[in-house]
């Protein structure tokens, strides 16, 4: 079972510490939180059941990209992930870019998870229609894919219009970087069998994980993708619990052995001594159709 830590259950002004701990420590992967923008109006929230957002507009917010490349620049093994980007809201140009430096820079260390988008008010700010989000995320994942594996791409969609072009450097990793789609619904359940490689549930109890599992691993195999879904998840960091998630089929936690901020070091050292060595050898029960 792989083990990561989310930098948005700490103070920013402890991430690059907590980064290079991490690393040192032998945890998989760090991932950060995403938004381009937060207006000061919005409602709606990802979690199912909750009527207000669960951020304030003033939460500060960090370009993804330039700061998981200052961070690969202090570390050697741990790898980056994306907690998710909402690429729907940028230009195929941009996200291609963005990714694929980060993943030269860092020697391959990219697990790029993405999203379709919870905050409509988010998408009205950029100038973008929120009700056409799922085409547009669509979309924007096959111009880039292409972008990452092809020699020179041509696109004429619905969105995106443009000649031949010539995207250098690839990636390190063919044809692309993991990609991992954050969500519950249908389309999310499409997109991480037929295009992604990994899931990441928002609103998903536990036990109800293994049955929509099987669910996009049948839809995996009628796309005819071999390669196993990985499944990221977050929750408690018991050894028993992290036992039963992987029993479930998580094949990524991310956990916080601490209770506050000022605490997060000395849990990151403690879990890595008591709890680490011993989940990280522990088996994944992998989804089958």
């Amino acid at each position: 079972m792989k083990i990561g830590i989310s930098l948005g259950q700490l103070n920013p002004s402890l991430w690059a510490e907590a980064t290079r701990e991490a690393d040192r420590l032998g945890y998989e992967s760090v991932w950060m939180p995403e938004h381009l923008v937060i207006p000061v109006a919005m409602t709606g929230s990802p979690h199912e059941g909750a009527e207000h957002p669960p951020i304030p507009s003033n939460v500060p917010v960090f370009d993804v990209f330039s700061y998981l490349g200052f961070l690969a620049g202090q570390t050697e093994q741990i790898h980056f992930g994306t907690q998710v980007y909402n690429i729907g809201l940028r230009h195929p140009f941009v996200v291609a870019r963005a990714v694929t430096t980060l993943d030269v820079v860092s020697g391959g260390r990219v697990e790029f998870g993405i999203g379709a988008s919870w905050l409509e008010a988010e998408w009205e700010a950029v100038g973008l229609d929120f009700s056409t989000r799922g085409r547009r995320v669509d979309e924007t994942i096959e111009v880039c894919q292409r972008l990452w594996s092809e020699e020179v791409v041509e696109h004429h969609g619905e969105f995106f219009d443009f000649g031949p072009v010539m995207f250098e450097p690839k990636p390190t990793h063919a044809p692309w970087p993991s990609l991992h789609i954050g969500g519950d619904g249908p389309a999310a359940m499409r997109r991480a069998a037929t295009v992604g490689d990994g899931w990441i549930p928002m609103n998903h109890s536990l036990e109800e994980i293994p049955a929509e599992a099987r669910r996009i691993a049948q839809l995996r195999q009628d796309a005819g993708k071999t390669d196993p879904l990985e499944i990221t998840l977050g929750g408690g960091a018991e050894l028993d619990d992290l036992r039963h998630r992987a029993d479930q089929g998580v094949g990524r936690a991310l956990v916080k052995p601490w209770r506050s901020s000022k605490d997060a070091l000395e849990g990151m050292r403690r879990f890595a001594d008591e709890v680490l060595p011993v989940i990280s050898e522990y088996p994944v029960t992998h989804p089958t159709p």
